[in-house]
């Protein structure tokens, strides 16, 4: 029940749509009209077209004109620290899977070479996955590990964690790693593969995984702005 009092009416209102929204219905959803709102909780139009307005800032809801109003698909909000990508998905509640796009042994690009201290023309395994979160695809990965350290990696399961199988298999577990986090258009392929309009906002990571001093893995990764955030702690060196 909404009431006068200290509490504005439109974040009591707020309050209850963002619990309707969580408890009532899923992502894709249509809320009901700001005409309906106002009768279901006696409020007026200027009250739910603020209730409206903070929840579309804050992504709760998406606006689509001329069709209405609809719950948003929910981010997968990631603190910013060292883990695979399904020990992240199922920290924060989501069912991970990964189709594998690509596996070879070849000699990579100048980049990557330098990226993983590689010696000229010395071969490293070239793995591409389209990573999922509850069958909706998030990210792609395109990785390098060095060969060197994980032989035979092509003949192992793909589609499962890397990370524990460096660990388990390999003795190599990562335990540091050095990136960056940049804004990136998707083209024609990664917006097919994440199924977002070409030109769609992508986060792009570029990481080097260390296994101690080793450098083991080179991956650059593209997540879906619309359904993964990154958090983290910012402290003052002084």
């Amino acid at each position: 029940m909404i009431e006068d009092g200290t509490v504005p009416k439109h974040e009591q209102l707020r309050v209850i749509l963002e619990a309707r929204c969580r408890d009532d219905l899923a992502p894709g959803d249509m809320l009901p009209s700001e005409r309906q709102l106002c009768l279901d909780y006696g409020v007026s139009r200027i009250t739910v077209r603020e209730a409206l307005g903070q929840m579309v800032s804050d992504g709760h809801l998406v606006r689509i004109r001329g069709k209405g109003t609809f719950v948003a698909e929910r981010h997968a909000r990631s603190r910013l620290h060292l883990a695979s990508f399904h020990e992240d998905m199922r920290r924060l509640g989501r069912n991970p899977t990964t189709v594998v796009l690509q596996t070879e042994l070849r000699v990579p690009t100048p980049s990557t070479t330098a990226a993983l201290a590689l010696r000229a023309n010395e071969k490293a395994y070239h793995v591409k996955r389209l990573r999922l979160a509850d069958g909706n695809p998030i990210s792609i990965d395109d990785a390098w590990y060095t060969a060197a350290l994980v032989p035979n990696l092509d003949r192992y399961d793909l589609s499962q964690s890397i990370y524990q199988l460096l660990k388990v298999r390999y003795h190599r577990p990562i335990d540091h790693a050095e990136q960056t986090i940049s804004a990136e258009a998707a083209d024609k392929d990664k917006s097919t593969l994440l199924r977002v309009p070409k030109g769609a906002p992508l986060l792009a990571f570029d990481r080097i995984s260390y296994a101690g001093e080793h450098r083991i893995e080179h991956c650059w990764s593209w997540y879906r702005s619309d359904m993964y955030q990154v958090q983290m702690t910012v402290t003052d060196p002084g």
